[in-house]
């Protein structure tokens, strides 16, 4: 389990030392800095998890670094100032600026201990909103009693005993970010943060930004790599990563550190990486769309999460599971499926898998009434009164709509492409489509392209 680091920033070294020594007693990493600009040049090798700063500083008032971070956005952590000169105007000052809050000298050791304490359970909450997910909110055990469902979460709780990265595979709604999951919160990294990034959602222009961090002057952002310090970073869907982020990452992965764009200094890291992937990433590899040496860097260990169809006998379970929890969340009346319908859904193909069984629990639950979920109200909810797929239906049909979409505009590129002789030029004016938008749509889909000259 990793140590919170605290940063004590304070001109007086009798008052550094003391803080210190009060919070390694209670098992925290402290480290220390007589003025703001020997923190600045801390905070571009590790960012703390809180900050303890004096107001009076011979260099920079604590007060003017709190304006400084409010024009670029904010805190990099919730920061606790401290003064022995203080009044009710500066305490209402600092907290007005974005500080957590304001201690009075001499210190206090109850109250110092049970601020911090606050403070980085607020920088928690903090990072929940910028994409991180605790464990304790997020953490749902995979649902399901069947052989395949119980062997795989056997397998997961061997492999979380291990530092070692993981590859999910698996048709969309599977569940793979579910047993990313359930790794963490099995491994020795579950009170650190879960990181969980869509890599198809981040436009290759900032990839690099998003993942690396940036450095501006003084100003720092962190990226998602030093969000997940100490914990799991979960890519979601990675065979949609652009060719240089992965080859950032490759670099990243093999030395545990990595520059931030416009940085000049390593940064350390200590990061599990969890991967998923809906698509063959040995065929991607042969396409020239994923780098072969990442590939094996993320394939340590390969699992395969099986589609609903594969285990039908744990729908009854996930039924239950989804009607609770829409229940629960959206208060609404409880309603129950028959037996002659569960039977009739174990039958249903779900191209969709569970992501495609919660969708239909939730419109039944919402749009329905009474409390049995009869068979005519499930087929209508499905769309036809027979549930056996057609062979010369495409295949997404049967997909949730964000994942049908994509689909239909792959395959739609990649034939008007192909009629284009390769040309995103050509392509931009037969499909009229603003070519910067059709170059990020092309790379979010995956698909290659050459100009032709």
């Amino acid at each position: 389990m990793a140590k919170s680091y605290i940063q004590v920033v304070d001109d007086e070294l009798d008052i550094r030392q003391l803080v210190r020594e009060i919070l390694e007693d209670e098992n925290y990493e402290v480290t220390m800095a007589e003025n703001a600009t020997e923190a600045k040049a801390s905070w571009k090798l590790r960012r703390p998890d809180i900050i303890l700063m004096d107001i009076w500083m011979p260099d920079i008032d604590g007060i003017s670094l709190l304006k400084e971070w409010l024009e670029y956005g904010g805190t990099p952590s919730p920061v606790i100032m401290m003064s022995g000169h203080g009044t009710v105007e500066t305490a209402v000052e600092a907290t007005r600026l974005g500080a957590y809050d304001f201690l009075e000298k001499p210190l206090s050791l109850a109250k110092l201990l049970l601020t911090v304490e606050r403070a980085l359970e607020a920088g928690k909450l903090q990072r929940e909103n910028i994409g991180l997910k605790r464990q304790a909110l997020d953490y749902v055990e995979p649902i399901g009693k069947s052989a395949a469902i119980e062997r795989l979460k056997d397998q997961v709780k061997r492999l979380a005993q291990h530092d070692t990265r993981v590859l999910l595979t698996g048709e969309p709604g599977s569940g793979k970010e579910t047993f990313a999951h359930y790794l963490h919160a099995n491994s020795s990294r579950r009170s650190g943060p879960f990181v969980d990034v869509a890599v198809g959602t981040i436009a290759p222009e900032y990839s690099a930004v998003e993942f690396f961090g940036k450095e501006e002057q003084d100003k720092i952002h962190y990226g998602l790599l030093e969000q997940a310090h100490g914990g799991t970073l979960y890519l979601g869907e990675v065979g949609d990563m652009d060719e240089e982020t992965q080859l950032r990452l490759i670099s990243a992965l093999e030395s545990q550190s990595f520059l931030r764009v416009g940085g000049s200094q390593q940064v350390n890291v200590d990061v599990r990486v969890i991967a998923s992937t809906r698509r063959s990433l040995e065929d991607e590899i042969q396409a020239g769309r994923f780098r072969r040496d990442l590939f094996y860097l993320l394939n340590v260990v390969a699992l395969h999460i099986p589609p609903l169809r594969e285990h039908s006998e744990d729908i009854p379970d996930l039924l239950n599971f989804y009607v609770d929890s829409v229940v629960l969340r959206e208060k609404l009346p409880f309603r129950r499926f028959t037996v002659s319908v569960q039977n009739f859904l174990r039958n249903h193909p779900w191209y969709g898998n569970t992501r495609e069984l919660k969708n239909l629990v939730q419109r039944l639950l919402i749009l329905g009434s009474g409390e049995a979920i009869e068979l005519e109200e499930v087929k209508l909810a499905l769309g036809a009164t027979e549930v056996v797929q057609s062979n010369d239906q495409p295949e997404f049909y049967g997909l949730p709509l964000k994942e049908a979409r994509e689909h239909f505009e792959k395959a739609y590129l990649e034939y008007h492409l192909q009629r284009s002789g390769g040309s995103v030029a050509k392509l931009s004016s037969l499909i009229n489509m603003e070519r910067t938008h059709l170059y990020r749509k092309l790379h979010s889909l995956g698909i290659k392209f050459k100009e032709k000259k």
